[in-house]
């Protein structure tokens, strides 16, 4: 009992030395807390008043960024065309309004033996200013005389139960292109002096008709600027770049149909009593000959010769492309300087026409039967997929066109709008094709940096109406 009752007794003592401290660490620690708190406020108090300031100042604070991002890419643009605008008075007028890639004029460089360089070697406007068309020279050339044939001429030999038999049987010939035939394409190739060759406008009934008035004009136009549009496909942009000597001595001329006009008078471009939008004169073409409308465009792309009878020189333009340079300054660049007869763009991607068929399959430009068809033929006549010439590749793309209109060019034009026709209409096969026939023409196969240097590329605005016929 004794024992239990000690033990009952005993008391367990706490210091006041013990307590205090440990309530003094707690009291540290709680200190020690505010403290830090209070020293992270007090180290970035500058962020808080700023993020403050920000929060009160931010739809002002944006609207300098804007101002401010407009204007440097406002200075960046002028430091590009600096130059072109200083000459204003030279150049026809800019559509403020243009979006994107249009009415640009900086020159594209490119580096030639680790030397920068502009893509297209143009001279000055005033330069051009006193230059003159020259004299197509006649003499130098294998061909000196091309006949075009035509349904009356075969008339006159007999022939009229073939013309009815081919006709039945090619689905793409009518009596707008003729109906060659086989045999008659590869005497086609041979060169003589005098060539008789199908080119087109093979019959009055053929399609393709032109007012009088039109027809009248352009026999007037020695040099000439042309693009196309049907089936409203693409709107019409104005050329710049030009001297006042090229606005009084090169017609710019647009081929429409109805529906392409229909289609420009909706949104605003209506043609003048002059027959004129801006610098273009429209062209308003009846009777398509041709239910694919790619196929039409070929007609004033590779006929122009025809077309424009009296011209000594164009260039072609495709729509969905603004022309930004000065055409006698382009002639004297890629033609008259290089002593070349016809300019156009070595292809950017491929050199082998068999791969760029595959790529066309590939893109559903065209049905892989028809090229199937065309490339079987290449083979059969030996031609091999990598041509090059003078080398180069032979590939083209064929968005414009620089020429001469001399005998031989216009047969190569020739040969070339009758391969499309019995092909396909991706003329970029048939072109290396057509070139390898012809010996002694002079071509200027140029880089794809002086394509861009020719035109702003804006691209088709909208897929273009079949034609029903």
């Amino acid at each position: 009992m004794t024992s239990l009752s000690m033990l009952n007794n005993v008391s367990i003592s706490i210091s006041d030395d013990d307590s205090g401290d440990d309530a003094g660490n707690i009291k540290v620690r709680m200190k020690r807390k505010r403290k830090k708190f209070n020293f992270r406020k007090g180290r970035y108090w500058i962020l808080w008043w700023g993020m403050a300031k920000i929060a009160r100042w931010r739809i002002k604070i944006m609207l300098f960024l804007m101002v401010l991002l407009i204007f440097l890419q406002w200075w960046r643009m002028m430091g590009k065309t600096v130059e072109p605008l200083q000459r204003s008075d030279l150049f026809s007028s800019i559509d403020k309004e243009a979006p994107g890639n249009l009415n640009r004029m900086d020159m594209p460089t490119r580096y030639v033996n680790g030397t920068k360089e502009p893509c297209l070697k143009i001279l000055p406007l005033e330069e051009i200013e006193r230059l003159e068309l020259p004299h197509i020279p006649l003499g130098k050339d294998p061909v000196q005389n091309v006949i075009y044939k035509s349904l009356a001429e075969v008339f006159r030999d007999g022939g009229k139960h073939d013309i009815m038999h081919q006709g039945m049987e090619a689905t793409r010939f009518n009596l707008f292109s003729g109906f060659q035939t086989l045999t008659e394409r590869e005497k086609s190739f041979k060169v003589n002096e005098t060539t008789s060759v199908h080119c087109g406008f093979f019959s009055e009934s053929g399609g393709f008709r032109i007012s009088d008035e039109d027809k009248i004009f352009m026999r007037t136009c020695k040099a000439v600027v042309s693009t196309c549009t049907f089936g409203g496909g693409d709107d019409l942009y104005q050329p710049i770049g030009m001297s006042q000597a090229s606005l009084r001595k090169v017609c710019y001329v647009a081929f429409w149909d109805e529906v392409t006009r229909s289609t420009q008078e909706t949104e605003g471009k209506r043609i003048g009593d002059d027959h004129m939008i801006g610098k273009w004169r429209i062209v308003v073409v009846k009777e398509l000959p041709f239910s694919d409308q790619r196929l039409n465009g070929k007609i004033p792309k590779m006929l122009s010769h025809r077309l424009f009878p009296e011209a000594r020189y164009s260039i072609w333009v495709d729509s969905k492309s603004q022309f930004r340079r000065d055409p006698i300054g382009v002639f004297e660049a890629l033609l008259w300087h290089t002593h070349s007869s016809l300019a156009i763009s070595e292809h950017g991607a491929r050199s082998n026409i068999y791969d760029e068929g595959k790529a066309i399959v590939k893109k559903h430009k065209a049905t892989p039967e028809e090229v199937e068809v065309q490339l079987s033929q290449y083979r059969q006549d030996g031609f091999p997929g990598d041509n090059r010439f003078n080398g180069k590749k032979a590939l083209a793309e064929a968005s414009v066109i620089v020429r001469e209109h001399s005998p031989m060019t216009n047969l190569l034009m020739c040969l070339w709008f009758n391969e499309v026709v019995r092909f396909t209409s991706r003329d970029q096969l048939s072109f290396p094709y057509v070139l390898r026939q012809l010996k002694g023409l002079k071509i200027n196969m140029f880089p794809v940096c002086t394509r861009k240097a020719l035109v702003n590329s804006i691209g088709h605005k909208r897929k273009a109406k079949p034609l029903n016929i």
